[in-house]
């Protein structure tokens, strides 16, 4: 059965928060607040927040710089993955990745579906690992990212859950970039 091994250390990771708005602040920011109260709660560093418009490449850019600082293990970004006009994370983000998980975006909305049934596939949720960094895409609700922390996150970034979890694989994100140099 899948749970904590308390006899294993919790170690703490250096996550970074992106909203994506055209017209949210930090100050009434709920779902980079949500996420930043759970993020904190758990243990682990919030190391940035910031928020940025519905615009591919200032998404796209902060992002990528984020992936190229060592105090950065994990960018979680909210916002935009809607059908509308100006939804364009997942745009913006997937060319990033160098491995898709698509399993992520199968597990949300299971989750999701739970809580708002079939309105869940109006979010275009997703996840990858660039520059060894995890990245995940949610919606902009308070309540989607409830339930991506709760129901997925908070367990596979904690090194104590077991069978397995992200934490542990994290020191192996880029051996393919290690290998590709040797040959």
């Amino acid at each position: 059965m899948p749970g904590l091994d308390e006899t294993r250390p919790f170690f703490p990771v250096g996550i970074a928060v992106l909203t994506v708005s055209d017209t949210r602040t930090l100050a009434d920011d709920r779902s980079g607040d949500t996420l930043a109260a759970r993020i904190k709660e758990a243990g682990h560093r919030l190391i940035d927040r910031a928020i940025v418009p519905d615009d591919q490449l200032a998404i796209a850019s902060r992002v990528k710089a984020w992936t190229e600082r060592d105090d950065i293990d994990v960018v979680i970004t909210t916002g935009g993955t809607g059908f509308t006009g100006r939804d364009v994370t997942p745009e913006a983000l997937e060319p990033l990745f160098e491995k898709r998980m698509d399993g992520f975006s199968a597990v949300f909305h299971r989750i999701s579906y739970d809580k708002i049934g079939t309105s869940t596939i109006q979010s275009r949720a997703t996840a990858g690992v660039a520059n060894a960094t995890f990245i995940f895409v949610l919606p902009g609700s308070p309540g989607a990212c409830k339930d991506a922390w709760d129901g997925i996150l908070k367990s596979q970034l904690d090194y104590r859950h077991m069978p397995c979890n992200f934490v542990e694989i994290m020191p192996r994100l880029d051996e393919h970039l290690k290998r590709g140099a040797g040959n």
